[in-house]
């Protein structure tokens, strides 16, 4: 008879390596979460053909589902299988989804646009309910906390944050040196600066035509002769970044360097900083998490990506909210 705290954990193909991760992290002391498997096949046609591999394993149990839907094409089959798995009688489900992709389009600030967040929320918040209830839907450092209204009464979303993670490494890693924290903007600021002590930098956008100058605001006395990271929750083109480092180092930082939870990169943007311009400021250390799976492996081991493992993080949120 299977316990009612067992865990079975399914993954999707790119989330492979951060299953096992978080299965590794419980270590000797727990057992309560074992690897499952799905069978992501594909028909001639590219839909897909999808299968749960000892289907009876997952009665009675309760369910976690790592996603990945960084690739819009994997969207589709990711959404079947959470479907799916509540009407196994299991006792309850965990739908892990380290970035909500369309977080960034939260808001309509002219009639015509299309909020696709809510879209998306829509869609997670239509799994069925389960032995125990509403599903829970985990996502790291979201970019609007405000986007957890969206979601519907099927779904309970847990917004979590990597920023403890780089709290660690900055301990582990940095204890020894001058250390200041900057944000590229006020919202970022206002996200994260309680989970760091003293005071921060602030750095702000101002509009020059058609261009954006990046100047340091609030705190630019704390660049002289220190090193700086600059703080933020996802990094796409990166320009962002780049322009803040820039006026950083003006104000006298001796170093700087970044941490994004998530590194989404498109179009191989990331080359703009392992292969930067001659006129582009370097990054001596640029942190990023695993949340984007695809990118994370990419960069591992390029200079300056160190990447950061969501796994110990992960297990101890199943731990702490296990029945």
């Amino acid at each position: 008879m299977k316990s009612i705290n067992s865990h079975v954990l399914l993954s999707c193909e790119s989330q492979a390596e951060l299953a096992t991760s978080i299965i590794n992290s419980s270590g000797q002391s727990s057992s309560f979460i074992q690897l499952g498997r799905i069978q992501w096949g594909k028909f001639e046609d590219g839909f897909p053909n999808l299968m749960i591999a000892d289907v009876e394993s997952i009665r009675s149990r309760h369910c976690v589902v790592l996603l990945d839907f960084l690739n819009q094409e994997n969207i589709f089959e990711q959404l079947a299988v959470i479907y799916a798995v509540p009407r196994y009688y299991i006792l309850s489900l965990t739908i892990i989804l380290p970035y909500f992709p369309t977080g960034t389009m939260e808001r309509i600030d002219e009639e015509g646009q299309i909020a696709t967040a809510m879209t998306l929320a829509r869609l997670l918040s239509a799994v069925p309910l389960t032995t125990y209830g509403p599903s829970r839907v985990i996502i790291y450092d979201i970019h609007a906390l405000q986007e957890r209204f969206y979601f519907g009464d099927n779904v309970v979303p847990i917004l979590s944050s990597a920023i403890p993670i780089f709290v660690e490494q900055l301990s582990k890693k940095h204890n020894n040196e001058e250390i200041a924290i900057a944000f590229p903007d006020e919202g970022a600021w206002k996200r994260f600066h309680k989970q760091f002590t003293g005071q921060c930098i602030i750095c702000t956008k101002i509009r020059d035509g058609d261009k954006r100058i990046v100047t340091v605001g609030e705190g630019a006395e704390l660049c002289k002769n220190r090193h700086v990271f600059i703080v933020d929750d996802l990094v796409k083109t990166g320009g962002t970044l780049i322009e803040c480092n820039r006026a950083l180092r003006k104000q006298g930082a001796t170093r700087v360097s970044a941490f994004v939870t998530h590194a989404v990169f498109p179009l191989q943007s990331w080359k703009k900083f392992t292969e930067p311009r001659k006129t582009d400021p370097s990054f001596d250390i640029f942190y990023i998490t695993d949340s984007c799976p695809t990118v994370a492996s990419t960069l591992h081991g390029q200079s300056p990506f160190e990447v950061l493992n969501l796994g110990q993080s992960i297990f101890k949120l199943l731990d702490d909210h296990r029945h």
